[in-house]
């Protein structure tokens, strides 16, 4: 077997490492992809995140695989409730409005729309049927109108971040909130059912009581409808690996028993000239900031997937635009090849065709290495070019590497974006 027949291999956060990847049902790969909280709009970062798991998709698709994919969009949690509350609007007014933004800014980058987008206001019947197992299966309790997920019944929580459950506190803890910041654990049980005060309005009648489901059980029942109760990649931020993915892998595992993902992908954080993106140092910024300054979407797409996917990236004015002027020449002489005057064809020049698509896919085989990928065509296409110039490239040359490219672009999109 040729390094480049080895297989798609990845990154696995469960068990931390790289690992040969083979889907549960041959030729079909089911993907879980942690959406927004739309709460608020996306930033670069978000984007960047998006951006891993469109190109995770697109290249298994170019792999031959079927792809179906799941992203949830979380419209009800505590920041939308409060949110809204502090503008004066309804929780379904202000997510709308940034569901609109996302999916125009989404649009542009020259992202695949997820099979399936299902919204956590539409699915509270199935966030009940979840909880009510977990009930059932002494998993879960209630306390006051609350219900809470007893963290430490479920065997091997915490697997995920690898947890040392020997320290876990026997005095029992309860943990409120959806989110809390930061990312250490929270030491205790989770909510999973928030149960309503009379003054509160965002809110369902259900068996349960009169309450809304936590944030932690809403992506298993989004989960569970779109995709089943196992699939093969769960894929999300950094961040996500303290509390809320092992929380959703004890909801969903213990609720039905199955392991709910086989490779978990985790893409790292977009840091602004070294600093975390945050309102109060006033960095935050969103695309159209980026082009603003005269750079365009292909470039912010290129900008954002052109490194380590799981390695936190630092972005700079400057480094945004080296890789744009990159970008821009790469383009430039992938333009001048179909009009190649050459007649013959040069020894070598089909070998060096054909290296256009075995070192891409040797280079994405090797955990999404786009960049190394990138780096190969540049290198393939920057020699084409040289013999372009000295009519050393025919017509038909040219025609073939455009089909390769094209095939490519596929995954990368960047050619036309």
């Amino acid at each position: 077997m040729t390094e480049q027949d080895r297989g798609l291999v990845l990154f696995n956060s469960m068990g931390k490492k790289e690992q040969l990847f083979i889907p549960l049902e041959e030729g079909r790969v089911k993907v879980f992809t942690c959406g927004p909280s739309i709460y608020a709009r996306p930033h670069i970062g978000n984007y960047r995140t998006f951006i891993f798991q469109d190109m995770l998709v697109r290249y298994l698709r170019y792999r031959g695989y079927k792809v179906k994919r799941a992203m949830n969009l979380t419209d009800v949690e505590d920041k939308a409730v409060s949110m809204a509350e502090r503008e004066g609007i309804s929780v379904k007014e202000l997510t709308e409005r940034n569901e609109r933004h996302l999916l125009s800014e989404w649009d542009m980058l020259g992202m695949e729309r997820p099979d399936a987008m299902p919204r956590s206001s539409r699915s509270v019947p199935g966030s009940v049927s979840v909880i009510k197992a977990l009930v059932k299966k002494g998993h879960a309790y209630r306390h006051g109108r609350n219900i809470y997920y007893d963290a430490a019944s479920f065997k091997g929580f915490g697997r995920l971040f690898g947890l040392d459950m020997a320290s876990w506190p026997k005095v029992k803890r309860r943990f409120h909130k959806d989110t809390y910041p930061g990312i250490q654990w929270n030491r205790g049980d989770f909510v999973i059912w928030h149960g309503c005060s009379e003054e509160e309005r965002v809110c369902w009648d259900e068996e349960l009581g009169n309450g809304r489901p936590s944030w932690n059980v809403q992506d298993p029942a989004m989960c569970r409808e779109a995709l089943g109760t196992s699939i093969d990649i769960w894929c999300g931020g950094w961040d996500n690996l303290w509390r809320h993915h092992d929380y959703n892998i004890a909801v969903m595992e213990g609720a039905f028993g199955e392991e709910l993902a086989q490779y978990w992908l985790h893409g790292g954080h977009l840091l602004i000239d070294g600093k975390k993106m945050s309102k109060s140092k006033g960095n935050i910024l969103y695309p159209e900031d980026v082009y603003e300054r005269g750079f365009t979407p292909g470039h912010l797409r290129f900008h954002l997937m052109y490194g380590p996917y799981r390695v936190r990236r630092n972005m700079t004015w400057e480094r945004m635009a080296r890789t744009s002027s990159k970008l821009d020449r790469f383009k430039g002489m992938i333009e001048a090849l179909p009009r190649s005057d050459g007649k013959g064809q040069v020894t070598g020049t089909s070998k060096r065709i054909s290296s256009l698509e075995d070192g891409f896919r040797e280079r994405m085989d090797d955990d999404l290495d786009v960049k190394g990928a990138f780096d190969v065509l540049y290198d393939v296409i920057e020699k084409l070019h040289v013999r372009s110039r000295k009519g050393r490239l025919s017509k038909e040359d040219g025609k073939r590497t455009m089909m390769a490219l094209d095939r490519i672009d596929t995954v990368l999109c960047i050619l036309r974006t």
